[in-house]
């Protein structure tokens, strides 16, 4: 009988660096991080200012390039894809929510949700755009520019556009840091509701505690390094 193999991670990390120039030389962002995450997990990455989370999610997302180490994240290489690569590969497989919402103050919400399916030349970019805004609860506001939406509103249509194409990783960089604590608990119960409904993995950026421990795992950096990782702890004797 064959041995059922174990599905590869969706993000597998080995000894990332990150290093970037400074008038007084180089200054190392990420000092060897190692780490992997199934398909399917909720995962915090939880740490001070400056811990390096931000730019370990910028490697994630193929926004920038690792000094050295290996990435691989939904099977591709990153290392090992151009540019053009990268930028397909974002609009294959990633979902962003950052925390400044990156609306495009231009556009109204139904083009915003658009973008990433328009770039995928998607004959129906606009029917699923408005199904979208549709499941955040925004399908009344599709006309709506930026500017005349609340904050609140804003994110839910990042939160839209970032699950439209319905990527395999959702990368959210404090996506509640521009807004108040109830505003922010709801944006967050909608950020989990459609993590759970697509079954999609997250990765999770944020230095609350209270954001965190709504994922199953947690992983604390600190000075570029993984300080713990909630995975590898032992389970408590029952």
């Amino acid at each position: 009988m064959d041995k059922q193999q174990t599905p590869s991670p969706l993000i597998a990390a080995h000894d990332l660096r990150f290093e970037v120039g400074a008038a007084a030389g180089r200054v190392n962002i990420l000092r060897g991080v190692s780490l992997s995450v199934a398909e399917g997990e909720a995962v915090a990455i939880v740490g001070p200012s400056g811990s390096g989370k931000t730019s370990l999610m910028m490697l994630l997302a193929g926004l920038e390039r690792a000094t050295a180490g290996r990435l691989t994240v939904a099977g591709r290489d990153l290392s090992a894809l151009d540019e053009d690569a990268l930028a397909r590969f974002r609009r294959e497989e990633v979902g962003i929510v950052f925390q400044s919402f990156h609306l495009v103050p231009t556009m109204t919400a139904l083009e915003n949700v658009a973008i990433p399916l328009e770039f995928a030349g998607d004959p129906d970019a606009f029917t699923k755009a408005e199904a979208a805004l549709g499941s955040v609860g925004l399908g009344h506001r599709i006309g709506h520019y930026p500017g005349q939406l609340s904050g609140g509103e804003q994110q839910r249509v990042a939160l839209a556009r970032a699950f439209v194409a319905t990527p395999r990783l959702i990368l959210a960089d404090e996506p509640t840091g521009n807004l108040d604590r109830a505003t922010g608990n709801l944006v967050m119960d909608l950020l989990f509701d459609l993590r759970e409904r697509h079954g999609t993995t997250l990765l999770l950026i944020t230095h609350d505690p209270l954001l965190a421990a709504r994922c199953a795992r947690q992983i604390h950096v600190a000075d570029g390094r993984i300080e713990r990782d909630t995975a590898e702890l032992p389970l408590a004797a029952e």
